[in-house]
Protein backbone atom coordinates (compact mmCIF):
# COMPACT_ATOMS: atom_id res chain seq x y z
CA UNK A 1 0.00 0.00 0.00
CA UNK A 2 1.12 3.31 -0.99
CA UNK A 3 2.62 5.74 1.66
CA UNK A 4 0.88 9.60 2.27
CA UNK A 5 4.23 11.54 2.12
CA UNK A 6 3.26 15.10 2.53
CA UNK A 7 -0.39 17.04 2.77
CA UNK A 8 -0.36 19.86 0.24
CA UNK A 9 -2.69 23.02 1.52
CA UNK A 10 -5.17 24.63 -0.74
CA UNK A 11 -4.05 26.56 -3.23
CA UNK A 12 -0.94 25.02 -3.01
CA UNK A 13 -1.07 23.00 -6.06
CA UNK A 14 -2.33 22.63 -9.42
CA UNK A 15 -2.91 20.06 -11.99
CA UNK A 16 -5.43 17.29 -12.07
CA UNK A 17 -5.73 14.94 -9.30
CA UNK A 18 -4.69 11.67 -10.38
CA UNK A 19 -7.42 10.27 -7.51
CA UNK A 20 -9.40 11.97 -5.01
CA UNK A 21 -11.50 10.74 -1.57
CA UNK A 22 -14.76 12.11 -0.40
CA UNK A 23 -14.34 12.33 3.59
CA UNK A 24 -16.65 13.90 6.11
CA UNK A 25 -15.31 16.35 8.94
CA UNK A 26 -15.04 13.49 11.20
CA UNK A 27 -12.86 11.50 8.79
CA UNK A 28 -10.95 14.60 7.59
CA UNK A 29 -9.21 14.65 10.98
CA UNK A 30 -7.10 11.89 11.52
CA UNK A 31 -3.31 10.53 12.30
CA UNK A 32 -3.15 6.78 11.03
CA UNK A 33 -6.03 5.43 8.63
CA UNK A 34 -6.20 3.48 5.32
CA UNK A 35 -8.26 5.07 2.66
CA UNK A 36 -9.54 4.29 -0.29
CA UNK A 37 -10.11 6.75 -3.24
CA UNK A 38 -12.71 7.35 -5.84
CA UNK A 39 -10.72 5.64 -8.69
CA UNK A 40 -9.32 2.84 -6.41
CA UNK A 41 -6.15 3.72 -5.16
CA UNK A 42 -5.25 3.07 -1.51
CA UNK A 43 -3.43 4.74 0.66
CA UNK A 44 -2.09 5.14 4.24
CA UNK A 45 -1.95 8.02 6.32
CA UNK A 46 0.72 7.64 9.07
CA UNK A 47 1.07 10.92 10.71
CA UNK A 48 3.29 12.00 14.09
CA UNK A 49 -0.30 13.78 14.99
CA UNK A 50 -3.73 14.18 13.91
CA UNK A 51 -4.26 16.80 11.36
CA UNK A 52 -7.77 18.42 10.04
CA UNK A 53 -7.91 17.91 6.35
CA UNK A 54 -10.15 20.76 4.53
CA UNK A 55 -11.76 20.83 1.14
CA UNK A 56 -9.27 21.23 -1.31
CA UNK A 57 -6.12 19.75 0.39
CA UNK A 58 -4.07 17.38 -1.44
CA UNK A 59 -2.10 14.56 -0.50
CA UNK A 60 1.47 13.90 -2.26
CA UNK A 61 1.89 10.02 -2.49
CA UNK A 62 5.19 8.91 -2.25
CA UNK A 63 5.13 8.14 -6.16
CA UNK A 64 4.65 11.87 -6.61
CA UNK A 65 0.72 11.37 -7.64
CA UNK A 66 -1.35 13.92 -5.73
CA UNK A 67 -5.07 12.51 -3.93
CA UNK A 68 -7.17 15.65 -3.71
CA UNK A 69 -9.17 15.73 -0.22
CA UNK A 70 -13.16 16.41 -1.18
CA UNK A 71 -15.75 17.30 2.17
CA UNK A 72 -18.22 15.15 2.00
CA UNK A 73 -21.92 16.84 2.19
CA UNK A 74 -23.23 16.66 5.69
CA UNK A 75 -26.71 17.61 7.16
CA UNK A 76 -26.04 21.42 8.81
CA UNK A 77 -27.51 24.59 9.72
CA UNK A 78 -26.83 27.84 9.04
CA UNK A 79 -27.69 30.31 12.12
CA UNK A 80 -28.39 34.04 11.20
CA UNK A 81 -29.44 36.76 13.38
CA UNK A 82 -31.31 40.35 13.27
CA UNK A 83 -28.60 42.19 15.07
CA UNK A 84 -23.88 41.27 15.30
CA UNK A 85 -25.30 41.24 19.17
CA UNK A 86 -27.62 38.45 18.58
CA UNK A 87 -24.93 36.30 16.65
CA UNK A 88 -22.62 36.59 19.25
CA UNK A 89 -24.65 35.83 21.70
CA UNK A 90 -25.69 32.32 20.37
CA UNK A 91 -21.72 31.70 19.09
CA UNK A 92 -21.33 32.19 23.01
CA UNK A 93 -23.94 29.71 23.96
CA UNK A 94 -22.44 27.20 20.96
CA UNK A 95 -18.43 27.81 22.15
CA UNK A 96 -19.86 27.02 25.77
CA UNK A 97 -20.87 23.55 24.44
CA UNK A 98 -18.32 22.85 22.60
CA UNK A 99 -20.03 22.78 19.41
CA UNK A 100 -17.94 22.50 16.19
CA UNK A 101 -19.02 25.57 14.52
CA UNK A 102 -18.09 27.03 10.91
CA UNK A 103 -17.64 30.89 10.83
CA UNK A 104 -19.58 32.52 7.73
CA UNK A 105 -19.96 36.28 6.75
CA UNK A 106 -22.80 36.94 9.10
CA UNK A 107 -23.91 33.48 9.84
CA UNK A 108 -22.59 30.37 11.61
CA UNK A 109 -22.55 26.58 10.29
CA UNK A 110 -23.01 23.74 12.88
CA UNK A 111 -24.40 20.04 12.41
CA UNK A 112 -27.94 19.63 12.75
CA UNK A 113 -28.93 19.40 16.18
CA UNK A 114 -32.46 19.37 17.45
CA UNK A 115 -31.76 20.66 20.69
CA UNK A 116 -29.54 23.25 19.69
CA UNK A 117 -31.82 24.19 16.87
CA UNK A 118 -34.43 24.35 19.45
CA UNK A 119 -32.14 26.62 21.70
CA UNK A 120 -30.97 28.95 18.68
CA UNK A 121 -34.19 30.11 17.73
CA UNK A 122 -35.23 30.53 21.39
CA UNK A 123 -31.86 32.89 21.60
CA UNK A 124 -33.73 34.86 18.06
CA UNK A 125 -31.59 32.95 15.64
CA UNK A 126 -33.32 31.68 12.01
CA UNK A 127 -32.53 28.49 11.36
CA UNK A 128 -31.77 27.18 7.36
CA UNK A 129 -30.75 23.49 7.08
CA UNK A 130 -28.36 22.20 4.03
CA UNK A 131 -26.75 19.84 3.00
CA UNK A 132 -22.89 20.82 2.70
CA UNK A 133 -19.30 20.52 3.69
CA UNK A 134 -18.38 21.08 6.83
CA UNK A 135 -15.03 22.78 7.71
CA UNK A 136 -15.37 24.26 11.32
CA UNK A 137 -13.10 26.63 13.17
CA UNK A 138 -10.27 23.93 13.89
CA UNK A 139 -7.55 25.80 16.39
CA UNK A 140 -3.83 25.65 15.08
CA UNK A 141 -3.71 22.62 12.74
CA UNK A 142 -0.81 22.39 10.41
CA UNK A 143 -0.17 21.62 7.23
CA UNK A 144 2.48 19.29 5.77
CA UNK A 145 4.34 20.02 8.99
CA UNK A 146 1.86 17.94 10.80
CA UNK A 147 1.36 20.12 13.69
CA UNK A 148 -1.32 19.84 16.56
CA UNK A 149 -1.89 21.38 20.09
CA UNK A 150 -3.42 20.75 23.38
CA UNK A 151 -5.08 23.24 25.02
CA UNK A 152 -6.02 23.43 28.83
CA UNK A 153 -9.93 24.70 29.38
CA UNK A 154 -9.00 27.24 32.45
CA UNK A 155 -11.55 27.24 35.14
CA UNK A 156 -15.33 27.98 34.67
CA UNK A 157 -18.56 27.11 36.35
CA UNK A 158 -20.92 26.15 34.57
CA UNK A 159 -24.34 23.84 35.40
CA UNK A 160 -26.04 21.56 32.31
CA UNK A 161 -26.05 18.02 31.20
CA UNK A 162 -23.38 17.81 27.82
CA UNK A 163 -22.13 15.72 26.50
CA UNK A 164 -18.73 15.82 24.29
CA UNK A 165 -18.32 14.18 21.47
CA UNK A 166 -15.47 13.08 18.83
CA UNK A 167 -17.77 15.96 16.76
CA UNK A 168 -15.88 18.25 19.25
CA UNK A 169 -12.59 16.91 18.54
CA UNK A 170 -12.40 16.38 22.48
CA UNK A 171 -11.98 12.44 23.63
CA UNK A 172 -14.14 12.70 26.98
CA UNK A 173 -17.75 12.33 27.87
CA UNK A 174 -19.73 13.96 30.49
CA UNK A 175 -23.62 12.93 30.87
CA UNK A 176 -24.44 14.57 33.73
CA UNK A 177 -24.89 17.94 35.57
CA UNK A 178 -22.41 19.56 37.53
CA UNK A 179 -21.02 23.11 38.57
CA UNK A 180 -17.27 22.96 39.84
CA UNK A 181 -14.05 24.76 38.66
CA UNK A 182 -11.96 22.34 36.44
CA UNK A 183 -8.54 22.29 34.34
CA UNK A 184 -7.58 19.53 32.36
CA UNK A 185 -6.11 19.08 28.89
CA UNK A 186 -7.28 18.41 25.96
CA UNK A 187 -5.05 16.51 22.98
CA UNK A 188 -5.90 17.40 19.24
CA UNK A 189 -4.37 14.47 18.15
CA UNK A 190 -6.86 11.81 17.87
CA UNK A 191 -6.26 10.16 21.70
CA UNK A 192 -7.56 11.59 24.83
CA UNK A 193 -5.10 13.45 27.35
CA UNK A 194 -4.48 11.08 29.53
CA UNK A 195 -3.73 8.47 26.57
CA UNK A 196 -6.80 6.91 26.59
Amino acid sequence: MIRVQEILSAGSWEGAPADSVVLDREDRHRRRAVLDCAGGTRVLLDLPRAVQLHHGDALRLEDGRIVAILAAGEELVDIEAETADDLLRIAWHLGNRHLPTQLLPGALRIRRDHVIEDLVVRLGGKITPLVAPFDPEGGAYGHGTVEGHDHAHHDHAHSHGHSHSREAGHHHHHGHSHSHSHSHAHSHDGTAADGS
